[in-house]
This record gives structure tokens, sequence and C-alpha cells, in this order.
């Protein structure tokens, strides 16, 4: 009954769900958000929101942080030179987040901090303010990544798109 149930809910929403959380503005504002905040660090922040999962991974029962580690590859987070990307991901049709973070920046912060950022997302997601959400949890993302990866002379420069992508 949980596989139909989950299996509707993902049917109800769809890829427009997903472009309806931001428009084109908000997309740009979050993109130049981020731009500003890989300044100050050695990493790179990735935003992505779907609306529903395809459905054949429904049907696997394919987890959100599954899905999540599989975005991230696609949008090749993975692929930056010091492995320092971080990708914040949102399941609009489960109301879940994740946030996955590549090696480099896996040995330096721990899982419970990006737990309390997505925790904190959460509660502005639920409370309606999904651009100012976002934007405070790439303040705190970048934050973090301040702490722990300072930009070293001569590295790489912005290895990824900046702006969210909506699914």
């Amino acid at each position: 009954m949980k596989r139909w149930l989950r299996v509707l809910r993902h049917r109800w929403f769809d890829d427009r769900d997903a472009r309806r959380m931001l428009d084109d503005a908000a997309l740009d504002r979050l993109a130049e958000r981020v731009r500003r905040s890989e300044l100050g660090h050695g990493g790179e922040i990735r935003i992505c929101i779907e609306g529903a999962l395809p459905l054949p991974l429904v049907w696997r029962g394919t987890s959100v942080r599954e899905r999540a580690i599989m975005m991230f590859g696609q949008l090749r987070v993975w692929d930056t030179e010091a492995n320092n990307g971080v990708l914040i991901y949102l399941l609009r049709a489960e109301r879940a987040i994740e946030i996955v973070c590549d090696r480099g920046v896996a040995r330096v912060v721990r899982q419970g901090q990006w737990d309390a950022i997505a925790a904190r997302l959460g509660e502005a997601l639920r409370a309606g303010r999904v651009e100012e959400g976002l934007a405070e949890a790439v303040d705190s993302v970048g934050e973090l990544l301040r702490a722990h990866l300072i930009s070293a002379p001569g590295a790489v420069g912005n290895e990824l798109p900046d702006r969210p992508v909506q699914r």
C-alpha cells in the first residue's frame, strides 16, 4: 500500500511543480547569492529542485538520498578539481531536503552540520519562504566552506553553474 501511495504522490507532482516554486527573477537572485558565496571559499554550491521522481525510480523504491546522489552525479557536482562540491537538493513531492557533499568537503564538515542546515531550510519551506530559505541555506553552506576550505592562490575558478536547476 505504501508503494502505491508514493506512486500517486509522485504522479500528482511533476516538473511544473518544481518550476512554480521560484520564478526567473528568484533564480537569478539565488544564482548571484551562490556566485558571491563562492568568492569567499574554495567550494562549489549547486541547488536542484525536483517536483517528483521519475516513475521507475518511485516504483523501485529509490530513496530521496539516493536520488540526491544521482543528481549530484548528473549535475557534475562531483567533477570539481578539488572534490569540493555541495548539492542542496529539494524533492517537492516528498517535502524532502538532502545536502550531498563531495569527499573533499566530507573530510572536514560533519554530517550533523549539513543536517542542521537542512532542518532550517525545511522550516523556511514549511512557512512558504522558499527563496529566503534557500538563500539562508546557501549562506550557511558558504560559512561552513569558508571555515574549512580556503580558496588557494591559483585555484580553478567557478567550475559549476550557479543558477539553481528546477526539474
